[in-house]
């Protein structure tokens, strides 16, 4: 992160491994919701919910009373239902643009889905917010905004002391909690990127910098 970046005081009851993945995780999950401009009782479809910012997303997403279908690989299926979501589809076996369903919002975490086959899913005046986007997406995002009922969002998260705080009294409250897969030393850190390009990582891979911060 930048020094010249915001921060904040660590909630008192979690680990500093757990800390480390808020200013990604937590804060980008606020964020995408947050243009998502998600209410009680609307329908969420969570594309790359497994990852960082997914799993955060997927538990304040909750909070916000939404109902939340996730999108990910089999592998990450049975900790996105641990952490709340109300259903899963695995992108491997279900092609999860022509089931029929549809959503108020749509939040593509990683920038891989079917950018008509979103569209199409959503609900009028739905928005789909784009985490991740390509300059096809945000030309084709800007188009749609401009034709249609349907908005497509995409704008990169800041670092406030308010979004800090609203995430720390969430933890402090055990309403949200962190996702850690694996912990490495820093001298295994290419280890842990070769571990996160398989795709395989479930939330998040911390780097151990020293083993001691806490005595």
């Amino acid at each position: 992160m930048p020094a010249r970046n915001v921060s904040g005081l660590k909630p008192a009851n979690i680990t500093y491994e757990e800390a480390a993945t808020i200013p990604t995780g937590g804060i980008y999950g606020l964020h995408l919701l947050r243009k998502a401009n998600l209410q009680s009782g609307q329908r969420l479809l969570l594309i790359g919910a497994g990852g960082s910012i997914g799993t955060y997303a997927v538990q304040i997403a909750k909070l916000f009373g939404a109902e939340v279908t996730c999108v990910d690989s089999t592998g990450k299926l049975d900790m996105l239902r641990s952490i709340g979501a109300d259903h899963v589809i695995d992108y491997t076996q279900e092609d999860y643009t022509s089931n029929g369903e549809t959503y108020d919002a749509i939040i593509d975490v990683v920038g891989k889905s079917s950018f008509s086959g979103c569209v199409r899913s959503l609900r009028q005046n739905g928005r789909y917010v784009l985490g991740n986007p390509g300059l096809a997406g945000m030309i084709r995002g800007s188009w749609t905004s401009m034709t249609t009922d349907k908005k497509v969002i995409f704008e990169s998260a800041s670092h406030s002391a308010e979004d800090y705080t609203f995430l720390k009294g969430l933890m402090e409250a055990g309403k949200i909690k962190a996702v850690i897969d694996r912990r490495y030393p820093l001298e295994q850190t290419a280890e842990a990127h070769r571990y996160v390009d398989t795709g395989q990582k479930k939330g998040n891979v911390v780097i151990i910098v020293q083993n001691n911060l806490e005595n």
